[in-house]
């Protein structure tokens, strides 16, 4: 599937969360513990925005994720191509990618509550040491013009209805932040 995805900062959470809760059905409270791994050497078979290790806990208990993306930037809105699967042991899992040549290159930790309105996923969290963000995503299963195009009308659509500004959209990665934060 393909992610079609915007963040944008949010100045009141309380405000934004009550709007959001209006528009869509709560689905969960969660925390995410992220690890991202890259290569140590230069390697063009690993995607260059490595490979991301999730500890997800939420009401239904804890899971590990793994992610790997191919990341467009389309004006504001990011372009997705998600692979993501499970594993039931992070140790070992993560033993193979040391075994494969990458390394712990960075660490994010988000905690929030989740929303859904039919095709809309929206993310109100909380992000360490960067503030608060509402997060909004949509799945697709090809990335053409017309399908990106119209999910991005429909993710601006709803980014307006919980009052949150469109100059208020962050364009960076949340990894490239949080980079500058570490010099």
């Amino acid at each position: 599937m393909i992610e079609i995805e915007l963040k944008a900062w949010v100045d009141d959470p309380q405000k934004t969360r009550v709007l959001v809760s209006t528009l869509a059905s709560f689905e969960r409270d969660f925390e995410k513990e992220d690890v991202y791994w890259y290569p140590v050497e230069k390697n063009p078979t690993v995607p260059n925005f490595g490979v991301r290790v999730r500890k997800e806990t939420d009401s239904k208990g804890t899971r590990v994720l793994v992610t790997f993306k191919v990341k467009e930037k389309r004006d504001t809105i990011e372009v997705n191509d998600e692979k993501e699967f499970e594993v039931s042991d992070v140790e070992p899992f993560e033993a193979l990618l040391n075994i494969f040549g990458l390394q712990i290159g960075l660490r994010k930790y988000k905690k929030g509550s989740a929303w859904t309105n039919n095709d809309v996923t929206a993310e109100l969290c909380e992000v360490q040491g960067l503030g608060w963000f509402l997060e909004l995503e949509i799945l697709v299963p090809s990335a053409d013009e017309q399908t990106i195009r119209e999910a991005q009308n429909r993710l601006l659509s709803f980014l307006k209805e919980t009052g949150v500004d469109e100059s208020r959209i962050e364009s960076r990665y949340y990894t490239e932040m949080l980079k500058v934060l570490r010099k």
